[in-house]
């Protein structure tokens, strides 16, 4: 079960008033911020999630794409979702779906696909949001800070892959927030 709106918030503003930043340095799109708070997810979680997992530079700015496919450790961006469904399908066919991340949240088909009705829903921008946040919170609910929750979504059996993309996440999460989380990340 999500936790509730109004503890994320007062947290955030307990967060928000100690450091002494009134405003975030990057405001999450809409789609973001409501999907999260949704799942009890921080939306600069949520959004620093697919920064890392999904950014490109478009127009001199990193943004999250959602048609973005990682194959055996390689990542493919397509131009449209159908061109991007296409090579979805032919990926499984050839390395198979533990090896296949989809969408926005590169979730594994082969770890996540339960969650879809197809692998190619996992390229639905809503969709992918919901199962990242939803992925992220169960990891959150297992303990320690929201940094801690995205090395578990990354590798949910730690060591030292887990422990690099803390380090990736907590400079996007701190570009996002404009909060610097570099310092407390091990």
């Amino acid at each position: 079960m999500a936790a509730p709106v109004s503890r994320y918030g007062a947290a955030l503003v307990l967060i928000i008033a100690a450091t002494g930043m009134a405003t975030a340095a990057e405001d999450p799109p809409p789609a973001y911020k409501s999907i999260a708070i949704l799942h009890g997810v921080p939306p600069a979680v949520l959004y620093s999630v697919a920064l890392q997992e999904s950014g490109t530079k478009l127009r001199g700015q990193l943004v999250p794409w959602p048609w973005t496919l990682n194959v055996a450790g390689k990542g493919y961006r397509f131009a449209t979702r159908a061109d991007a469904c296409r090579a979805l399908n032919m990926a499984i066919a050839i390395v198979g779906p533990a090896r296949v991340d989809v969408g926005l949240g590169q979730t594994n088909i082969k770890a996540n696909g339960h969650r879809y009705t197809s692998p190619c829903e996992g390229l639905d921008p809503y969709k992918n949001l919901t199962v990242t946040a939803q992925i992220l919170a169960e990891q959150k609910a297992k303990g320690g800070s929201w940094i801690d929750a995205a090395g578990r979504y990354h590798r949910p059996a730690g060591g030292a892959p887990a422990a690099r993309y803390r380090g990736y996440f907590a400079k996007h999460l701190s570009r996002v927030t404009g909060i610097n989380f570099l310092a407390t990340t091990p």
